[in-house]
């Protein structure tokens, strides 16, 4: 066989090795039979609990929703980022253009994996990165609160994302960099229960780290700035530092914390804004002792120095 076709030859099968490679790595992983048989048969009342700490209603409620509109999950909140632009979708329970036809395996997957019932990746907009701390348990019991919700018709519009993002199939390979379900901070051993609540709380189902972390250029949090604050994702503005550093909420008590969850009001009696009212709202409708165990935890977090740099803060 000539030198070139000899070449070409091997050039043929790095590739085909190469992309078979590509596609066992990026291949989506859904749960194993032990974690789903964890799930239970989940209930409903508890189930609420973490609907209002995942703060569903803040991107899959229609824009501007108020009062029980806020449970009629149609979705349409669109959220632009410097990857392209991703709009919430329909997670009522109508079967068609919802997620009425999923089981709680479905929605452990989607939250606790990133995959869709159909096996494709889900974007991290859908923030399934806090979401991977959470209990199976905690999953199933939300899926039995979604199950009370109504179905509202109507497809939300898809994603609109340019090359190389529109291909899915890569999010594997981010994801085996990015996901995983250990907790952020150490806490030390003895830690009192309420802040280890707080950290399942504010680490899992409050994902508050997705908006309150900064992120490197390919998107992933950089937690060893946890919760130092970070520049909006829509890029206008920042996110606040909720660390005890410089510029964060070192001089807020607990109590401060907990009551501005509660009624939106900080300290020096200035009222939440931004994106914050929808979380506020959520928080809102937790339990004192979930809001005093985020507030706990919030106070145990190492100080971090504002995570955004100082001439985005202006006019903040």
């Amino acid at each position: 066989m000539p030198m070139f076709s000899r070449l070409a030859v091997g050039v043929v099968a790095f590739a085909v090795a190469a992309a078979g490679a590509f596609w066992l790595l990026t291949r989506p992983e859904r749960l194993d039979a032990a974690t789903l048989a964890g799930l239970g048969t989940g209930d409903a009342a508890r189930g609420e609990r973490m609907f209002w700490a995942g703060g569903c209603a803040s991107c899959h409620a229609k824009p501007g929703s108020e009062g029980d509109a806020r449970l009629e999950l149609a979705g349409g909140v669109r959220l632009k980022t410097a990857f392209g632009t991703f709009i919430a979708p329909n997670i009522s329970q109508d079967p068609a253009d919802g997620i009425g036809a999923w089981s709680s395996a479905d929605l452990a997957d989607a939250m606790l994996k990133g995959v869709s019932p159909d096996g494709a990746h889900y974007y991290p907009a859908f923030p399934y990165t806090s979401y991977a701390r959470m209990q199976p348990a905690d999953i199933a019991d939300l899926h039995a609160f979604l199950e009370t919700l109504p179905a509202v018709p109507g497809k939300a519009a898809g994603h609109s994302l340019g090359f190389p993002y529109s291909f899915r199939r890569g999010l594997g390979l981010w994801k085996r960099a990015y996901l995983g379900s250990e907790p952020v901070v150490a806490l030390p051993d003895g830690a009192a229960e309420p802040v280890e609540r707080g950290r399942y709380l504010v680490e899992g189902p409050g994902h508050c780290g997705e908006c309150h972390t900064p992120r490197d250029s390919f998107g992933g949090l950089l937690k060893e700035q946890w919760l130092a604050g970070a520049v909006a994702a829509e890029g206008e503005g920042v996110v606040p530092n909720v660390t005890g550093g410089e510029g964060g909420i070192a001089d807020w008590s607990q109590s401060d914390i907990a009551y501005f969850l509660e009624s939106g009001f900080t300290p020096d009696f200035d009222s939440v804004g931004g994106t914050m009212v929808d979380v506020q709202k959520n928080m809102a409708q937790l339990t004192p002792e979930d809001r005093a165990a985020i507030a706990a935890y919030l106070k145990a977090v190492p100080p971090h120095a504002n995570g955004y740099p100082a001439s985005r803060a202006v006019g903040q």
